[in-house]
């Protein structure tokens, strides 16, 4: 399994609206046929810290995330209300 830990810093004034952007990219993207687990995650110390736990079949699945209209949509949606880059981590499945 192909796992990245998407690690997000928002800005403050943006939480409601990176959520309300993120539930859509996360509402289409648990459909695609590779997906196998779709979570996004909020620190509760820290609001604007989100993590998204992305978990595809292989690698060709999650590459192939990246190519829907919903993730572009969310890319472009959310590139402003960054208050740094957002930083994918690698990660191999094991269990499951």
């Amino acid at each position: 399994m192909h796992v990245t830990l998407v690690h997000v810093h928002v800005k403050p004034e943006c939480i409601a609206a990176f959520i309300d952007a993120t539930r859509i990219n996360h509402a289409a993207s648990v459909q695609e046929s590779g997906n196998r687990r779709f979570d996004v995650l909020q620190n509760p110390g820290d609001p604007a810290r989100f993590i998204l736990y992305e978990a595809y079949a292989s690698a060709a699945d999650a590459a192939q995330h990246k190519q829907t209209p919903h993730y572009t949509a969310w890319r472009d949606a959310v590139a402003g209300m960054m208050a740094e880059p957002r930083v994918g981590e690698p990660m191999n499945g094991l269990f499951p």
